[in-house]
């Protein structure tokens, strides 16, 4: 494809860059639970209409980022326990198959990339950068899964990532996060022995250990 013939910054409707720009924040936990925000104030962030804004809020609304009240009140949910454990059963049935679908596509280039990744996520913790750890752990998860060529399911496990990222943020604020490395460093190990049971158990450890700290 030519240079002038990709998407730009300017050609993305006004909708999709808002709606883009504020999944990731929620997904990563820029926004705390029940932070809130009004179409007006996004509308002014953004430099766009009320319109764009309004739609952009209006699909992060369906996908459970956000909740809005029937006052037109838009806040980033607080998850009770039940909810947690709904979101952590979810991710225990989803991530588990995903990385078993991408292991035989797991090549060393792959195991090196989740290397490299890992020993950003050990520097974050080290930081007490919360939000990168958030970031570089979903990167970690998300670069085997999207050699799963499944993506319907990996659809479903980031509306699961979105809904919980504000309430994970503010447990790795609160706990050293030690125990995700070595719950990587168990990943990366059955991947590279190309073991199906042990990786499927290192995931399902590893994606609902944090959530279910949090109804402790």
């Amino acid at each position: 494809m030519a240079d002038r013939d990709r998407p730009t910054e300017n050609t993305v409707p006004a909708h999709e860059r808002v709606y883009r720009n504020l999944r990731a924040r929620v997904m990563h936990g820029a926004l705390p639970p029940g932070a809130a925000l009004t179409l007006r104030g996004i509308a002014a962030e953004f430099g766009v209409s009320m319109t764009p804004a309004r739609e952009a809020v209006r699909r992060l609304v369906a996908e459970g980022a956000f909740k809005l009240s029937s006052s037109g009140r838009v806040s980033t949910p607080e998850l009770t326990n039940d909810r947690i454990e709904e979101l952590a059963a979810l991710r225990a049935l989803l991530e588990p198959e995903l990385a078993s679908r991408a292991l035989p596509r797991a090549h060393f280039a792959l195991i090196e990339r989740m290397q490299a990744i890992n020993t950003v996520i050990e520097q974050m913790i080290e930081k007490h950068d919360a939000g990168g750890y958030v970031r570089s752990n979903l990167e970690f998860h998300r670069t085997l899964y999207l050699r799963a060529q499944a993506p319907a399911m990996l659809a479903l496990t980031e509306t699961v990532w979105l809904q919980s990222g504000p309430t994970m943020r503010s447990l790795y604020e609160r706990l050293q996060r030690k125990a995700a490395t070595e719950n990587h460093r168990k990943i990366i190990a059955a991947l590279r022995a190309g073991d199906d049971p042990g990786l499927r158990l290192a995931i399902r450890v590893d994606a609902t250990q944090g959530l279910r700290m949090l109804t402790t």
